[in-house]
């Protein structure tokens, strides 16, 4: 019997349907927990569009995202910005001045990511003081 050949379009098609991140072994299950930390939230949520998130996207510079980001710790910045790189979201860029100049810009992967963090830190603002009134009233009730 003969079998069929497939195109890796068609198996990465495949694979895809097979991943659900309810199930303790999906390997997305790993990507879920990195892209949902509070930085990356941040970061992918800013970069480009400034404190209100209402810009749209473009290159930032490591300063802007400090002066952005008020909180983040030089080392947590670079560690989330080399893992956004590393997994394909954001791009660096160095130009040849003096000082170098570096600058970090969403991929197209990034950019399909962005707008669900900027919506996301959108509801989180919204909501704080519901959910916060929530909490002590449950509070209450318990003690």
């Amino acid at each position: 019997m003969m079998m069929a050949t497939t195109t890796a379009a068609q198996r990465r098609a495949s694979a895809k349907t097979r991943y659900n991140a309810f199930l303790a072994a999906c390997p997305s299950q790993r990507l879920l927990t990195q892209v949902s930390s509070k930085w990356v939230t941040l970061v992918l949520s800013a970069l480009g569009s400034g404190p209100d998130c209402d810009g749209e996207p473009r290159p930032m510079r490591y300063s802007e995202l400090t002066r952005v980001l008020a909180g983040v710790s030089p080392k947590m910045l670079s560690q989330t910005l080399r893992t956004l790189e590393r997994d394909g979201l954001l791009t660096r860029t160095a130009a040849a001045t003096v000082p170098v100049t570096v600058s970090y810009e969403l991929t197209e992967l990034g950019l399909s990511l962005h707008h669900t963090m900027r919506e996301l830190k959108r509801w989180a603002e919204d909501n704080n003081d519901t959910v916060l009134a929530n909490q002590e009233r449950y509070d209450s009730s318990t003690r």
